[in-house]
């Protein structure tokens, strides 16, 4: 058997598998309401309101057009955002919403959903204040980005990746594929990185890369409110030019409970911070877990070739093929195959059994694997661990959506000012 074969489904057309998902931003912590006037556009909003990038945010949908709105907005206050579907033609359009501003409150965004491709509507649009204008029939990726697009800050730079690594079960070896993907997107792929240990009593990330920060995550945890870019900085522990490590504690001293809006606080800074975020989740299963995984733009599940771990990745599979409806599906490692006298099950049959090709196999090597462990070193820094590296550096390509290493990044990026809608005057 080879020490490794590396095996990448065919690319597809559809936007669900391109990275073009992973690149939408988060919707935050907004009021939206909606008024539909087809059915084919409000299913679509339905569905955007269970996808991941929507979780924060609070949103209603209802039948009715512009008329709706402002009956019913003329007694009650209206929402961070209005998303409004019309059929109507350009003159009626421009009218109606001028009499839906009156009953708005100042701040109040609207998105204008209309069936007509219509660039002169646009522009007038804009100018009128509305933030956005787009046409019917509408996907719901499309959807999300548009609002995620609305409140985004154009002065920010690109929001960075979060990529979460878990084990179908204990000791499958998914922290030790976390941390040498994320050593190869920093050194063959020369982009910035933080692998961030989430096994607060048993972590590895400090053993693995020969490092002993006195302080982590856990202090960050500790007062998720006070942690910004300055105290970020001080906390993370630097182990080359573009890898930083968020690391555990690894002590026994206390119990660690992990509150799950702290955590998303601290996800967020670090994808503010960096191109890629890696997080190394335990293999447990409590409602911070799920939410991490289902949250994450990829979810990277390490199993072993056994019934148990069968069991297991098919289950994880499931579930986030149910909760992220508008994703792709996780990706597959299969780690330790080929152990000597330990019965298998095949790759084919483990893949067919949960729908989910394998994108990297490895093979049973403990003196590999063991003389990296015991010198804190990655595989590729090994001379015998070329090959395996090469894969590593293959799944970091795909985790990332790159396939050279580009040049620096700079901070920032070009983009014009998005009015807010005009309001009603206090």
């Amino acid at each position: 058997m080879s020490d490794t074969a590396l095996d990448l489904p065919p690319e597809d057309d559809g936007l669900a598998a391109s990275a073009a998902p992973a690149e939408i931003r988060h919707v935050p912590r907004i009021a939206i309401q909606a008024f539909c006037e087809t059915q084919e556009v409000a299913n679509a909003l339905q569905n955007a309101m269970v996808d991941r990038r929507l979780a924060r945010a609070h949103v209603a949908v209802q039948t009715g057009g512009i008329a709706t709105a402002i009956d019913y907005y003329a007694n009650s206050p209206t929402p961070n955002l209005i998303i409004i579907e019309t059929s109507a033609e350009r003159g009626q359009i421009v009218s109606e919403l001028e009499r839906l501003a009156a009953v708005c409150d100042a701040g109040t965004k609207v998105l204008v959903i209309g069936h007509v491709n219509d660039v002169i509507l646009y522009r007038q649009l804009i100018r009128q204040g509305i933030s956005d204008y787009l046409v019917a029939p509408l996907s719901v990726l499309q959807i999300i980005d548009a609002v995620a697009t609305i409140y985004e800050n154009p002065e920010s730079g690109p929001v960075g990746r979060t990529v979460a690594f878990i084990g179908a079960k204990g000791g499958v070896g998914s922290s030790t594929v976390a941390h040498n993907v994320a050593w190869s997107i920093s050194e063959k792929l020369a982009e910035d990185v933080v692998i961030a240990d989430l096994d607060l009593a048993f972590g590895t990330v400090g053993l693995d890369f020969n490092q002993d920060p006195p302080q982590g995550i856990a202090d960050a945890l500790n007062s998720p409110d006070r942690l910004d870019e300055v105290l970020l900085d001080r906390l993370l522990a630097k182990c080359t030019d573009r890898l930083n490590l968020f690391a555990a504690p690894s002590t026994l001293d206390r119990e660690y409970d992990i509150e799950p809006h702290g955590l998303d606080q601290i996800i967020d800074l670090l994808r503010g911070s960096v191109p890629c975020v890696v997080l190394d989740v335990p293999h447990a299963w409590t409602g911070w877990v799920r939410r991490t995984l289902v949250a994450a733009d990829e979810v990277v599940v390490t199993a072993t070739p056994d019934l148990a771990n069968l069991r297991n990745t098919k289950n994880l599979a499931d579930l986030l093929r149910n909760q992220r409806p508008n994703d792709d599906p996780p990706l597959l490692v299969l780690n330790q195959v080929g152990m000597a006298k330990r019965p298998e099950i095949s790759i084919k049959d483990f893949a067919e059994a949960i729908s989910l090709e394998p994108v990297l196999t490895i093979a049973f090597d403990p003196q590999l694997f063991g003389t990296a462990a015991n010198n804190g070193q990655m595989i590729g820094e090994l001379q015998s661990g070329a090959k395996l590296a090469e894969s590593f550096a293959a799944l970091a390509k795909r985790i990332t959506g790159r396939t050279e290493v580009k040049a620096p990044r700079h901070k920032g990026r070009l983009g014009g000012l998005r009015l807010g809608f005009l309001g009603k005057k206090g």
